[in-house]
């Protein structure tokens, strides 16, 4: 009965109900789904306040959020034709920040939404230069497996890891086929076989 109630509350109803520690654990996350099943219709300033105060799950779901400069959420259609160049693609949207300083999100959670399809180039910039994940070594190796890392910092996370382990975490990498041989050889793997763009 818990679970329909919850869906007439308000948005930040949901958001104390599912940080209640009185109520169940099924319940807390079927409130968490419901909230971030409205996110796409919430104002901008009630994001930032669920990405500052919600769950980590709320959080996490906030990271892939990307608005215009008018507020509206924008799709990621229409963010690779705004963001030609390098300044525009790093550029990181306020919600998506403040959701990075969530005290609720977790690792995993942010190795999971940096390797979703529907996460963005800003996204994966943000946490490459952030100072409390980027040093992360699973972090790091969740970002190498992404396309959009920028080759200078592909060359600085790789560097930390062992050659053997560079080449699984690049096998299943959607980095550009140059961008893998580069790193491996800067890793002086030199009897790992070359990445081809058939990959």
């Amino acid at each position: 009965m818990s679970v329909p109630l919850a869906r007439q509350f308000y948005i930040f109803d949901l958001m104390k109900l599912a940080l209640s520690p009185r109520v169940p654990a099924d319940v807390r996350v079927a409130v968490d789904d419901v909230l971030i099943s409205r996110l796409k219709t919430v104002t901008v300033g009630e994001r930032l306040t669920l990405a500052r105060r919600a769950s980590g799950r709320v959080a996490a779901a906030l990271l892939l959020d990307i608005e215009s400069m008018d507020g509206k959420i924008m799709s990621r259609k229409t963010i690779a034709g705004k963001m030609n160049n390098a300044d525009a693609v790093a550029r990181q949207t306020r919600v998506m920040q403040t959701a990075l300083e969530n005290p609720r999100l977790t690792e995993a959670l942010v190795i999971n939404s940096v390797l979703r399809p529907a996460a963005s180039a800003a996204l994966v910039h943000a946490v490459a230069r952030h100072e409390k994940w980027s040093p992360r070594r699973e972090v790091r190796a969740a970002l190498l497996r992404t396309a959009h890392l920028s080759p200078a910092r592909a060359l600085e996370f790789s560097r930390e890891i062992p050659a053997s382990v560079l080449h699984d975490v690049l096998d299943s990498s959607r980095l550009p086929a140059e961008i893998k041989n580069q790193l491996l050889r800067q890793s002086g793997s030199q009897k790992i076989r070359k990445f081809d763009d058939s990959q």
